[in-house]
């Protein structure tokens, strides 16, 4: 697999997102998601993605069954912290303390089975603790030698100048898809003036535009059944738009999710697309993407199936959407 390099890591062209492995989008199978670790290892894929509440500590567990006994060097962890979560599943709050910083770490590493994390990274900015005060605690811990890398997560560009004004920030981790692109208003412009990486996850939102999403898909313990763009008054449109790209990917000879994927790899070297998958069929699917290289005139085709700003409701639910300085417009 090419690698690509978000400000001086050097990573797989391509990511695992491993999230829906820990029970976000329904029961996931342990075997097969480890399954799906181990194939995605084995094609090439060195990121993997994960946050210390997923499954409260589940996912993290996981990904140390699955990587035990691997040589360290095959593989870079990138783990967000900071998100509160209650014994009903609940989001509470957000923690990003410096001595919060370092707890979290500290139960991180032991969950992993690992020394060190390749990114660290505050899920979302903390309202209650200026952001300098976060990335000096993970600057500690680089220069202790827990952490290789600092990371921020779904900030805007003011937040990612005053983070990068403390430390060395190696990429933002940020929702980016042809569903999602708030990226593009100015915080893309000021991550590559600064020379930090992006890291695009939600490329196939949640599944939206992944070519499989039926109406009433949402099982169980789906945290999708409430999420506005998949809820009964935007779906039918929103589907509509996905049935458009599926005629164009038609007639490339992809997926529908290999070309969605593609328009997010095709955005720039520094734009790493995480692949969410949880089995080894749709990782195989989306890794076609890897292979498909579009034109200018196929991707203003891409674009003109599903254009900037027509997918209808939001990423999250409101409470989740006011949680998120990235989507505060800022002059940079």
């Amino acid at each position: 697999m090419d690698t690509k390099n978000l400000g001086n890591l050097t990573t797989s062209a391509f990511g695992l997102g491993c999230m829906g492995m820990s029970g976000a989008y329904g029961e996931a199978d342990r075997g097969e998601s480890i399954a799906t670790v181990h194939a995605a290892l084995d094609a090439g894929i060195t990121l993997l993605d994960t946050g210390d509440f997923y499954g409260t500590g589940h996912n993290e567990l996981l990904l140390a069954e699955a990587l035990r006994g691997l040589p360290r060097e095959r593989y870079q962890l990138s783990v967000k912290f900071g998100a509160q979560v209650g014994p009903d599943g609940a989001f509470v709050g957000f923690d990003a303390r410096p001595n919060a910083v370092k707890a979290a770490v500290a139960h991180s590493l032991q969950r992993l089975g690992t020394d060190d994390i390749d990114v660290y990274r505050p899920a979302r900015l903390d309202p209650a603790v200026p952001i300098e005060e976060t990335i000096g605690a993970i600057g500690e811990l680089v220069d202790a030698g827990y952490v290789r890398h600092i990371g921020l997560s779904e900030v805007g560009s003011a937040t990612i100048r005053r983070a990068a004004a403390v430390r060395p920030i190696a990429d933002l981790q940020i929702e980016y898809s042809l569903a999602t692109r708030g990226v593009e208003r100015d915080i893309l412009a000021t991550c590559r003036e600064l020379g930090i990486g992006i890291t695009a996850y939600g490329v196939l939102a949640r599944g939206l535009i992944g070519g499989h999403w039926r109406p009433g898909a949402s099982g169980p313990g789906d945290y999708r059944a409430h999420t506005p763009r998949f809820g009964a008054e935007h779906l039918s449109h929103n589907l509509a738009l996905v049935e458009a790209l599926r005629t164009v990917a038609d007639g490339l000879g992809a997926t529908v999710a290999q070309t969605a994927i593609a328009w997010v790899a095709s955005r720039g070297g520094d734009i790493v697309p995480l692949i969410g998958a949880r089995s080894r069929e749709r990782l195989a699917e989306a890794l076609g993407a890897a292979e498909l290289v579009l034109s200018a005139d196929q991707l203003a085709a891409v674009e003109a199936a599903i254009p900037a700003g027509e997918v209808i409701g939001d990423r999250y639910p409101a409470e989740h959407m006011a949680a998120l300085d990235s989507e505060r417009v800022t002059a940079g």
